[in-house]
């Protein structure tokens, strides 16, 4: 790679580090997964949704409750030769149903009901949506991983090839062009190694994105 890009061959060339702020084992997946069914701002969105169908069918029960009143006051009675009442109190209870109301609160109740099962049913599938999604990109995390090992391996058997060669170029046993043919292909397999490195970066990411955890962990 120095020879075509004009370098010393001392020169050595690094990746940046700043960009393969990877680990070098993942977490378990299921430690994946748990951090997104707790982080993930979807299923908490359809969390609030289960609260508030809930409420609402506490709330279509209670409109079945009867109303209950209570009355009283002070009763003063003077009939004459007969009977005289002073200070009297007189209390009363009130309670009154609306027969009427009791097929629609039925109703608004299978309602409130139907809505509290909808939301169940749509956090079920979205939790089974989320763990697919991590288990996906966990492997799509280890395949680029296993990639990044493959073509280690390559560059290492490309300098060594580079090695004999110049060995051989050196003592005039090889051509200049077989000399740039093993430094392209030492630089075709560094590239190699660079592009697998980013893209294990990029499923990482994605792996921390699906479980919720992008944010914090790219501070």
């Amino acid at each position: 790679m120095n020879l075509m890009l004009g370098l010393p061959e001392s020169t050595e060339l690094l990746p940046d580090s700043a960009t393969l702020r990877i680990p070098a084992q993942p977490k378990p997946v299921e430690d994946y997964v748990q951090e997104a069914l707790k982080a993930r701002a979807d299923l908490a969105a359809i969390g609030f949704r289960q609260k508030a169908a809930a409420t609402g069918v506490k709330a279509a029960l209670g409109e079945r409750l009867p109303s209950v009143a209570v009355t009283g006051g002070y009763v003063a009675m003077d009939i004459p030769h007969l009977l005289t009442v002073t200070n009297a109190v007189n209390l009363g209870l009130g309670v009154k149903y609306d027969i009427a109301s009791l097929w629609k609160n039925k109703a608004r109740v299978q309602a409130a009901q139907a809505r509290v099962q909808e939301a169940a049913a749509g956090a079920a599938q979205l939790s089974d949506a989320i763990r697919l999604q991590v288990h996906q990109r966990y492997l799509s995390l280890l395949s680029a991983q296993k990639k990044i090992d493959v073509n280690n391996n390559a560059v290492a058997q490309a300098e060594e090839n580079f090695r004999v060669v110049r060995n051989k170029f050196n003592n005039q046993l090889a051509t200049t062009t077989e000399l740039l043919d093993a430094d392209a292909a030492l630089l075709q397999a560094r590239l190699g190694r660079s592009f697998a490195a980013n893209d294990a970066v990029v499923a990482y990411y994605k792996l921390l994105q699906a479980s919720g955890t992008l944010s914090e962990n790219s501070k």
